[in-house]
């Protein structure tokens, strides 16, 4: 029997050979949702799965993520460092303030206080050479260069004090300086500051590096670079890894072998500074030349 009218099946006109863009496959999956990859009505292409939550990573509407715990440490420990100076730190908690900026997004404290039990304190961190630095886990090339940044800033400054006055007249800037470049050393150097005739710096010159407990020193050598910079006077200064800055009888008899070539030449010997962790001590002033 024929299907009257109302029963016949209803065939979209065609465009272009398609069927009318409204019943295209998969042009609409179910009624009131949009192309959008979301199978929820209402929600945005957002990639959240429920409405109402923010794009946080967070799984319950209405939560926030928490900031992490050391962002409000690093905060209170700048403030303790502007309002009651250095001093109220300790010196895990000053190393603290130096790694924030090499590791911007880590609690950093308990690294802190890994480095001040390995070296023993806050100035043998700084001093400590990259490969001993590098054996410590956490430790990378960014925080050896805040380290060695931090050294050479204390180093500089030192120098300019000494630098700006007469050095037989600011004899405790020069002290000051030897230490802060020297003293926490975890290898023997020898350094010699070469002084014109009102004996300001000329310049301040390492010029051996050796080991553990030794350096060699070649007496001629340092009268040779004192006649190239037209020096009239020097300091010698060489440090003690051990800490104990009581000078040996080699350290003696080096420094007596130097002033006995340099004398004839118009070269005076000032003093030979010994430094360590421990002090320093001074030949002049031990009347050992």
């Amino acid at each position: 029997m024929a299907k009257r009218p109302e029963e016949a099946a209803f065939t979209a006109p065609a465009v272009d050979g398609f069927p009318h863009p409204e019943l295209r496959q998969g042009a609409l999956q179910e009624p009131g949702l949009q192309d959008s990859g979301l199978q929820d009505s209402g929600l945005q292409d957002s990639g959240l799965q429920d409405s109402g939550l923010k794009d946080s990573g967070l799984k319950d509407s209405g939560l926030e993520e928490a900031a992490p715990h050391f962002v409000g440490h690093r905060e209170r420990l700048r403030e303790r460092f502007r309002q009651a100076g250095p001093e109220a730190l300790a010196d895990y908690e000053l190393l603290e303030l130096v790694l924030f900026r090499a590791v911007p997004r880590a609690d950093v404290k308990p690294l802190a206080k890994k480095l001040i039990e390995r070296f023993g304190s806050f100035a043998e961190v700084i001093a400590a050479s990259p490969e001993r630095l590098r054996e410590v886990k956490g430790v990378g090339e960014a925080i050896i260069t805040e380290f060695k940044v931090v050294g050479a800033a204390v180093e500089r400054v030192t120098r300019e004090a000494v630098r700006a006055r007469p050095v037989l007249s600011s004899w405790s800037a020069v002290l000051a300086h030897c230490r802060a470049s020297m003293a926490f050393a975890d290898k023997e150097q020898f350094r010699i500051l070469f002084l014109d005739k009102r004996n300001q710096l000329i310049l301040d010159e390492v010029q051996q590096r050796g080991t553990v407990d030794h350096t060699p020193v070649y007496p001629r050598e340092v009268v040779k670079r004192a006649l190239e910079l037209a020096a009239s006077a020097v300091i010698l200064v060489h440090n003690h890894p051990s800490g104990d800055p009581t000078p040996s009888s080699a350290d003696i008899q080096m420094t007596k072998t130097i002033i006995d070539v340099a004398k004839p030449l118009g070269i005076e010997v000032h003093d030979h500074i010994i430094v360590g962790k421990d002090g320093h001590a001074s030949l002049r002033g031990l009347r050992l030349i």
